[in-house]
């Protein structure tokens, strides 16, 4: 294919391909985390809105780049069935952008995020993730 001396790079990843790596994530995740994650939405957007950003103190849209919005699991009940669904969000854009920046693979980039997202479902907190991310491994 001739490309006029440009070198031809493709195009970004889009939504679905930022969903499937979400979904491949997900199902690489132990048993006993996946089976609270059943009913959990998953869903891709290009960036958060504003009214997100500014209820999070958020000025720039690239400064976030995964969302959790529901009941952690550890603090439902039973009177909860006419909750809305929990929804993790992950912002292709602000994931694109750190990718880049990164050097990481977009696979492990998305994993990360939706990892820590799922640990917002689990009920730990942004300091509970930085401090387990910092632990010394087995």
């Amino acid at each position: 294919m001739d490309t006029g001396g440009k070198e031809s790079w493709g195009s970004a990843p889009d939504a679905a391909a930022i969903d499937a790596l979400a979904r491949v994530a997900i199902a690489q995740l132990p048993d006993v985390f996946r089976q609270y994650l059943g009913d959990v939405v998953l869903q891709v957007e290009e960036f958060a809105d504003a009214e997100t950003l500014q209820a999070l103190g958020i000025d720039d849209p690239f400064a976030l780049s995964g969302l959790y919005r529901g009941r952690p699991v550890g603090e439902k009940s039973i009177s909860d069935n006419a909750a809305l669904p929990d929804i993790i969000t992950l912002y292709r854009r602000a994931l694109l952008d750190e990718w880049v920046e990164s050097g990481e693979t977009l696979e492990r980039l998305v994993t990360h995020v939706l990892v820590h997202e799922v640990g917002h479902h689990f009920g730990l907190s942004d300091d509970d993730m930085h401090a387990l991310e910092d632990a010394p491994g087995p």
